[in-house]
Protein backbone atom coordinates (compact mmCIF):
# COMPACT_ATOMS: atom_id res chain seq x y z
CA UNK A 1 0.00 0.00 0.00
CA UNK A 2 1.35 3.41 -0.99
CA UNK A 3 2.28 5.49 2.04
CA UNK A 4 1.38 9.16 2.44
CA UNK A 5 4.04 10.99 4.43
CA UNK A 6 4.08 14.65 5.42
CA UNK A 7 7.30 16.32 6.58
CA UNK A 8 7.32 19.49 8.66
CA UNK A 9 10.73 21.14 8.35
CA UNK A 10 10.59 24.83 7.53
CA UNK A 11 14.16 26.04 7.96
CA UNK A 12 17.09 26.65 7.79
CA UNK A 13 19.20 25.94 4.68
CA UNK A 14 21.63 23.65 6.52
CA UNK A 15 18.84 21.72 8.20
CA UNK A 16 17.00 21.40 4.91
CA UNK A 17 20.15 19.86 3.41
CA UNK A 18 20.13 17.32 6.25
CA UNK A 19 16.43 16.62 5.67
CA UNK A 20 17.08 15.93 1.98
CA UNK A 21 19.27 12.97 2.94
CA UNK A 22 16.41 11.50 4.99
CA UNK A 23 13.92 12.02 2.16
CA UNK A 24 16.31 10.44 -0.35
CA UNK A 25 16.50 7.43 1.97
CA UNK A 26 12.71 7.10 1.96
CA UNK A 27 12.58 7.44 -1.82
CA UNK A 28 15.32 4.83 -2.28
CA UNK A 29 13.46 2.16 -0.34
CA UNK A 30 9.85 3.31 -0.84
CA UNK A 31 9.83 4.81 -4.36
CA UNK A 32 6.02 4.86 -4.44
CA UNK A 33 5.65 6.90 -1.24
CA UNK A 34 3.70 10.13 -1.60
CA UNK A 35 5.81 12.76 0.11
CA UNK A 36 4.56 16.21 1.06
CA UNK A 37 7.07 18.69 2.50
CA UNK A 38 5.93 21.77 4.41
CA UNK A 39 8.88 24.12 3.98
CA UNK A 40 9.97 27.74 4.33
CA UNK A 41 9.79 30.17 1.42
CA UNK A 42 13.55 30.67 0.99
CA UNK A 43 14.47 27.03 1.64
CA UNK A 44 12.01 25.89 -1.03
CA UNK A 45 14.16 27.62 -3.65
CA UNK A 46 16.97 25.16 -2.96
CA UNK A 47 14.97 21.93 -3.20
CA UNK A 48 12.09 22.90 -5.49
CA UNK A 49 13.21 20.58 -8.32
CA UNK A 50 13.35 17.44 -6.19
CA UNK A 51 11.35 14.75 -7.98
CA UNK A 52 8.24 13.14 -6.50
CA UNK A 53 7.96 15.63 -3.65
CA UNK A 54 4.96 17.91 -3.28
CA UNK A 55 5.92 21.16 -1.57
CA UNK A 56 3.71 23.39 0.54
CA UNK A 57 5.38 26.72 1.19
CA UNK A 58 4.87 28.04 4.71
CA UNK A 59 5.82 31.72 4.84
CA UNK A 60 6.06 32.37 8.56
CA UNK A 61 6.14 36.12 7.98
CA UNK A 62 2.45 35.89 7.05
CA UNK A 63 1.49 34.75 10.56
CA UNK A 64 -2.05 33.38 10.75
CA UNK A 65 -2.48 33.60 6.99
CA UNK A 66 0.32 31.05 6.59
CA UNK A 67 -1.55 28.62 8.85
CA UNK A 68 -4.79 29.26 6.95
CA UNK A 69 -3.09 28.53 3.64
CA UNK A 70 -1.59 25.35 5.05
CA UNK A 71 -5.02 24.23 6.28
CA UNK A 72 -6.45 24.79 2.81
CA UNK A 73 -3.59 22.93 1.14
CA UNK A 74 -4.12 19.75 3.18
CA UNK A 75 -7.90 19.94 3.50
CA UNK A 76 -9.54 16.54 3.25
CA UNK A 77 -6.25 14.64 3.53
CA UNK A 78 -5.10 12.21 6.17
CA UNK A 79 -1.45 11.20 6.10
CA UNK A 80 -0.08 7.90 7.32
CA UNK A 81 2.60 9.83 9.17
CA UNK A 82 3.55 13.42 9.93
CA UNK A 83 7.25 13.80 10.65
CA UNK A 84 7.52 16.73 13.05
CA UNK A 85 11.16 17.54 12.42
CA UNK A 86 11.08 21.06 13.87
CA UNK A 87 10.75 21.70 17.60
CA UNK A 88 9.91 25.42 17.34
CA UNK A 89 6.53 26.21 18.87
CA UNK A 90 5.38 28.13 15.78
CA UNK A 91 5.86 25.06 13.59
CA UNK A 92 4.22 22.76 16.09
CA UNK A 93 1.17 24.99 16.45
CA UNK A 94 0.84 25.12 12.67
CA UNK A 95 1.11 21.34 12.47
CA UNK A 96 -2.26 20.99 14.23
CA UNK A 97 -4.07 21.58 10.93
CA UNK A 98 -2.43 18.49 9.42
CA UNK A 99 -4.30 15.23 10.00
CA UNK A 100 -2.12 12.15 10.36
CA UNK A 101 -2.47 8.69 11.87
CA UNK A 102 1.01 8.98 13.36
CA UNK A 103 2.46 12.28 14.51
CA UNK A 104 6.11 11.45 15.04
CA UNK A 105 8.21 13.86 17.10
CA UNK A 106 11.60 13.93 18.75
CA UNK A 107 12.40 11.88 21.85
CA UNK A 108 12.11 13.50 25.28
CA UNK A 109 15.74 14.66 25.45
CA UNK A 110 15.47 16.58 22.17
CA UNK A 111 11.92 17.84 22.72
CA UNK A 112 11.72 21.60 23.42
CA UNK A 113 9.06 24.32 23.37
CA UNK A 114 6.26 21.85 24.28
CA UNK A 115 7.05 19.82 21.16
CA UNK A 116 5.96 16.61 22.90
CA UNK A 117 2.39 17.87 23.22
CA UNK A 118 1.86 17.72 19.48
CA UNK A 119 3.17 14.17 18.87
CA UNK A 120 1.65 10.77 19.55
CA UNK A 121 4.84 8.86 18.79
CA UNK A 122 8.50 9.65 19.40
CA UNK A 123 11.73 8.64 17.70
CA UNK A 124 14.17 6.50 19.65
CA UNK A 125 16.64 8.28 21.96
CA UNK A 126 19.95 9.02 20.27
CA UNK A 127 22.74 10.40 22.41
CA UNK A 128 25.09 12.94 20.85
CA UNK A 129 23.47 12.71 17.42
CA UNK A 130 24.44 14.98 14.57
CA UNK A 131 21.38 16.85 13.27
CA UNK A 132 21.40 14.72 10.12
CA UNK A 133 21.49 11.50 12.13
CA UNK A 134 18.69 12.91 14.27
CA UNK A 135 16.60 13.35 11.14
CA UNK A 136 17.43 9.81 10.08
CA UNK A 137 15.81 8.69 13.36
CA UNK A 138 12.48 9.65 11.78
CA UNK A 139 13.07 7.26 8.89
CA UNK A 140 13.89 4.60 11.49
CA UNK A 141 10.60 5.32 13.25
CA UNK A 142 8.77 4.81 9.96
CA UNK A 143 10.49 1.47 9.44
CA UNK A 144 12.50 2.57 6.39
CA UNK A 145 15.56 0.33 5.93
CA UNK A 146 18.90 1.99 6.71
CA UNK A 147 21.46 3.22 4.19
CA UNK A 148 25.21 2.78 4.52
CA UNK A 149 25.91 6.44 3.65
CA UNK A 150 23.60 9.46 3.26
CA UNK A 151 22.89 10.52 -0.29
CA UNK A 152 21.77 13.93 -1.51
CA UNK A 153 19.85 14.46 -4.73
CA UNK A 154 19.16 18.19 -5.16
CA UNK A 155 18.58 18.84 -8.86
CA UNK A 156 19.46 22.14 -10.52
CA UNK A 157 18.66 23.32 -14.03
CA UNK A 158 20.94 22.83 -17.00
CA UNK A 159 21.15 26.61 -17.31
CA UNK A 160 22.50 26.94 -13.76
CA UNK A 161 24.97 24.12 -14.35
CA UNK A 162 26.24 25.86 -17.49
CA UNK A 163 26.62 29.13 -15.59
CA UNK A 164 28.64 27.40 -12.87
CA UNK A 165 30.81 25.63 -15.44
CA UNK A 166 31.58 28.96 -17.10
CA UNK A 167 32.64 30.44 -13.77
CA UNK A 168 34.79 27.40 -13.00
CA UNK A 169 36.48 27.54 -16.40
CA UNK A 170 37.31 31.21 -15.83
CA UNK A 171 38.56 30.74 -12.26
CA UNK A 172 40.65 27.58 -12.61
CA UNK A 173 41.45 25.94 -9.27
CA UNK A 174 39.39 27.86 -6.73
CA UNK A 175 38.36 27.86 -3.09
CA UNK A 176 35.13 29.37 -1.80
CA UNK A 177 35.03 31.41 1.39
CA UNK A 178 31.47 31.77 2.68
CA UNK A 179 32.14 34.02 5.66
CA UNK A 180 28.72 34.89 7.03
CA UNK A 181 26.56 32.97 9.48
CA UNK A 182 23.04 34.02 10.42
CA UNK A 183 24.32 35.88 13.49
CA UNK A 184 27.32 38.21 13.50
CA UNK A 185 28.85 36.69 16.63
CA UNK A 186 29.33 33.38 14.79
CA UNK A 187 31.45 35.03 12.10
CA UNK A 188 35.23 34.92 12.07
CA UNK A 189 37.20 38.17 11.86
CA UNK A 190 37.29 39.87 8.42
CA UNK A 191 41.04 40.51 8.56
CA UNK A 192 41.66 36.82 9.23
CA UNK A 193 39.53 35.80 6.26
CA UNK A 194 41.65 38.22 4.21
CA UNK A 195 44.82 36.56 5.52
CA UNK A 196 43.49 33.16 4.51
CA UNK A 197 42.66 34.50 1.05
CA UNK A 198 46.29 35.59 0.68
CA UNK A 199 47.48 32.18 1.89
CA UNK A 200 45.30 30.42 -0.68
CA UNK A 201 46.50 32.77 -3.42
CA UNK A 202 50.09 31.90 -2.56
CA UNK A 203 49.16 28.23 -2.98
CA UNK A 204 47.91 28.98 -6.50
CA UNK A 205 44.21 28.99 -5.71
CA UNK A 206 41.70 31.57 -6.84
CA UNK A 207 39.46 32.78 -4.00
CA UNK A 208 35.71 33.34 -4.34
CA UNK A 209 33.57 35.06 -1.73
CA UNK A 210 29.94 34.02 -1.57
CA UNK A 211 26.90 34.67 0.56
CA UNK A 212 23.27 35.64 0.50
CA UNK A 213 21.60 38.96 -0.33
CA UNK A 214 21.17 40.01 3.32
CA UNK A 215 22.70 43.09 4.88
CA UNK A 216 25.04 41.13 7.16
CA UNK A 217 26.37 39.07 4.24
CA UNK A 218 27.15 42.16 2.20
CA UNK A 219 28.67 44.03 5.14
CA UNK A 220 30.92 41.09 5.98
CA UNK A 221 32.15 40.74 2.40
CA UNK A 222 32.79 44.49 2.22
CA UNK A 223 34.76 44.39 5.49
CA UNK A 224 36.93 41.57 4.15
CA UNK A 225 37.58 43.53 0.97
CA UNK A 226 38.88 46.54 2.95
CA UNK A 227 41.98 44.45 3.75
CA UNK A 228 42.68 44.13 -0.02
CA UNK A 229 42.76 40.33 -0.23
CA UNK A 230 43.42 38.71 -3.62
CA UNK A 231 39.77 37.80 -4.28
CA UNK A 232 39.09 36.64 -7.82
CA UNK A 233 35.31 37.06 -7.53
CA UNK A 234 32.90 38.41 -4.93
CA UNK A 235 29.55 36.77 -5.68
CA UNK A 236 27.90 37.77 -2.40
CA UNK A 237 24.21 38.29 -3.06
CA UNK A 238 24.65 37.70 -6.79
CA UNK A 239 23.69 34.04 -7.13
CA UNK A 240 20.56 32.01 -6.74
CA UNK A 241 20.75 29.02 -4.41
CA UNK A 242 20.91 26.72 -7.42
CA UNK A 243 23.72 28.69 -9.05
CA UNK A 244 25.63 28.63 -5.78
CA UNK A 245 25.08 24.90 -5.33
CA UNK A 246 26.34 24.20 -8.84
CA UNK A 247 29.36 26.46 -8.30
CA UNK A 248 30.23 24.77 -5.00
CA UNK A 249 30.39 21.44 -6.82
CA UNK A 250 33.40 22.76 -8.80
CA UNK A 251 35.28 24.21 -5.80
CA UNK A 252 38.27 22.41 -4.33
CA UNK A 253 37.34 23.52 -0.82
CA UNK A 254 34.85 25.63 1.11
CA UNK A 255 35.80 27.56 4.27
CA UNK A 256 32.88 28.75 6.38
CA UNK A 257 31.36 29.07 9.85
CA UNK A 258 28.08 27.27 10.61
CA UNK A 259 26.18 28.55 7.59
CA UNK A 260 24.04 27.17 4.78
CA UNK A 261 26.66 27.04 2.00
CA UNK A 262 28.88 24.81 4.15
CA UNK A 263 26.15 22.19 4.27
CA UNK A 264 25.27 22.75 0.63
CA UNK A 265 28.90 21.94 -0.22
CA UNK A 266 28.56 18.68 1.67
CA UNK A 267 25.63 17.66 -0.53
CA UNK A 268 27.80 17.93 -3.65
CA UNK A 269 30.87 16.26 -2.15
CA UNK A 270 33.10 19.33 -1.81
CA UNK A 271 35.38 19.34 1.26
CA UNK A 272 34.53 21.87 3.98
CA UNK A 273 36.62 23.44 6.72
CA UNK A 274 34.07 24.55 9.30
CA UNK A 275 34.89 27.24 11.86
CA UNK A 276 33.15 26.75 15.21
CA UNK A 277 33.06 28.38 18.63
CA UNK A 278 29.42 28.70 19.73
CA UNK A 279 27.91 25.35 18.75
CA UNK A 280 29.23 21.83 18.98
CA UNK A 281 30.47 20.79 15.53
CA UNK A 282 29.73 17.17 16.39
CA UNK A 283 26.07 18.21 16.23
CA UNK A 284 25.99 20.88 13.52
CA UNK A 285 29.27 20.56 11.63
CA UNK A 286 29.66 19.70 7.93
CA UNK A 287 28.60 16.07 8.03
CA UNK A 288 31.32 14.51 5.89
CA UNK A 289 34.11 16.73 7.18
CA UNK A 290 33.91 16.71 10.95
CA UNK A 291 37.58 15.72 11.00
CA UNK A 292 38.47 18.98 9.20
CA UNK A 293 36.67 21.34 11.59
CA UNK A 294 38.64 24.10 13.33
CA UNK A 295 36.84 24.47 16.64
CA UNK A 296 37.33 26.16 19.99
CA UNK A 297 33.90 25.07 21.22
CA UNK A 298 35.18 22.49 23.68
CA UNK A 299 37.34 24.99 25.50
CA UNK A 300 34.71 27.75 25.46
CA UNK A 301 31.89 25.60 26.78
CA UNK A 302 34.00 24.08 29.56
CA UNK A 303 35.13 27.53 30.69
CA UNK A 304 31.56 28.80 30.74
CA UNK A 305 29.82 25.76 32.22
CA UNK A 306 32.57 24.33 34.39
CA UNK A 307 32.08 20.94 32.75
CA UNK A 308 33.17 19.27 29.51
CA UNK A 309 30.60 19.06 26.72
CA UNK A 310 30.14 15.34 27.42
CA UNK A 311 28.65 16.18 30.83
CA UNK A 312 26.20 18.78 29.50
CA UNK A 313 22.83 18.54 27.72
CA UNK A 314 23.38 17.92 24.04
CA UNK A 315 23.40 21.08 21.98
CA UNK A 316 24.27 23.62 24.67
CA UNK A 317 25.75 26.71 23.02
CA UNK A 318 28.63 28.82 24.22
CA UNK A 319 27.82 32.51 24.59
CA UNK A 320 29.78 35.64 23.81
CA UNK A 321 30.51 38.09 21.03
CA UNK A 322 34.26 37.42 20.71
CA UNK A 323 34.55 33.63 20.87
CA UNK A 324 35.35 33.24 17.18
CA UNK A 325 38.43 35.44 17.70
CA UNK A 326 39.97 32.50 19.56
CA UNK A 327 40.41 30.72 16.22
CA UNK A 328 43.75 31.89 14.84
CA UNK A 329 44.94 32.03 11.26
CA UNK A 330 47.58 29.34 11.74
CA UNK A 331 44.94 26.78 12.75
CA UNK A 332 43.01 27.37 9.54
CA UNK A 333 46.17 27.34 7.43
CA UNK A 334 47.07 23.96 8.89
CA UNK A 335 43.59 22.65 8.05
CA UNK A 336 43.97 23.95 4.48
CA UNK A 337 47.30 22.15 4.17
CA UNK A 338 45.71 18.89 5.28
CA UNK A 339 43.02 19.19 2.62
CA UNK A 340 44.94 20.69 -0.30
CA UNK A 341 48.47 19.51 0.50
Amino acid sequence: MRKKICIMRLSAIGDVCHAVAMINRIQTHWPDAEITWVIGKIEYQLVRLMPNVRFIIFDKSQGRDAVRQLRQAVAGETFDALLMMQVALRANLASRVIRAKQRIGFDWARSKELHWLFANKRVAPHQHAHVLDGFMDFADALGVPPVSQPQWQIPVSDEDRRWAQQQADRLGDFVVISPTASKAQRNWLPQRYASIARYLFEKGKAVVLCGGPGVLDKQTAAQIQTFSPPVAADLTGQTSLHQLLALLSHAQLVIAPDTGPAHMATTVGTPVIGLYAHSNPRRTGPYRDLDKVVSVYDQCIEEQQGKPWTALPWGVRAKGDSLMARIDVAQVEQAIDRVLG
